[in-house]
């Protein structure tokens, strides 16, 4: 079975995570195949938004940390010139795999859409964050718990743009949750809806949006992401993405390959997506 299934509907390209049983944890052939459906929804000129989802209880636990991910690059032969080139292919492949796919992602032409269920942890705010809108059931929980594990946040830093200053703080200090409603609250998430009538309002939101012409649905989308750019969020993102590399570095020095090889020991400090 596919781990992203596409499919479209009255003008909208729906794209959904499915592992389910990893509860969407996100490994590289599934961001590789989650681009590839982007690319695919933006080359359609039938296609006039994009619905991003997961199947399962939970949106996304974030990256794949299990041993398997040892058995993808760069991780997979990383070690082999360490001592030549340090962690550069790590930082190179989260720069274009975390970094440059949640740019692309959120520089689509297209309207985009998350719809977002249960937990949505760490990476998870990585896929909804570029999103335009955010459709949120009333059991959604966001978190980025990654200063646990040496890092000050994941890759795509745009936490201080989404949530604030001292909520960004909070949120980053504490490695807790903030709720659909609290998300609401600040400007975070657009609606939030009862859990079973998720996808009914995210494809009614959708399908409201597809009515408009592509052209000014286009511009005002550049638009809205040009002013945040023009405010320093593209600048901002980049320069904490290297703050974050820092983080790996400092692991590396610190615990070594040990590191990278006992992830999957850091688990039971991740917060548990079962109790969302």
């Amino acid at each position: 079975m596919s781990i992203v299934l596409y499919e479209v509907r009255d003008r909208v390209a729906i794209i959904t995570l499915n592992r389910p049983d990893q509860r969407n944890a996100q490994n590289p052939p599934l961001l590789q195949e989650l681009d590839q459906a982007f690319d695919r929804a933006n080359d359609d000129d039938a296609v006039r938004v994009i619905v991003l989802r997961a199947a399962g209880k939970h949106f996304s636990a974030g990256h794949d940390i299990s041993p398997e991910v040892l058995t993808y690059e760069p991780w997979k032969s990383m070690f082999d010139d360490v001592e030549r080139t340090g962690l550069l292919k790590m930082y190179n492949w989260e720069k274009k795999h975390f970094l440059g796919y949640a740019r692309k992602w959120r520089d689509l032409p297209k309207p985009t859409i998350a719809s977002v269920q249960g937990a949505c942890i760490a990476a998870g705010l990585m896929l909804v964050w570029p999103m335009d809108l955010i459709v949120a059931a009333d059991n959604a929980r966001f978190s980025d718990p990654v200063v646990r594990m040496g890092c000050g946040g994941v890759e795509y830093h745009g936490h201080t743009w989404e949530l604030g200053a001292r909520k960004a703080k909070e949120l980053l200090f504490t490695a807790g949750f903030i709720d659909a409603q609290e998300a609401h609250r600040l400007g975070m998430v657009n609606r939030v809806v009862p859990l079973d009538e998720l996808e009914s309002a995210t494809l009614a939101l959708a399908s409201q949006i597809a009515q408009m012409h592509p052209h000014p649905l286009q511009m005002a989308k550049r638009a809205v992401n040009q002013t945040l750019d023009a405010m320093g969020q593209y600048n901002a993102l980049q320069a904490v993405f290297d703050v974050h590399s820092l983080g790996h570095a400092n692991a590396w020095a610190t615990c070594g390959q040990a590191t990278i090889a006992g992830l999957a020991e850091m688990v039971p400090a991740k917060p548990d997506p079962s109790a969302a």
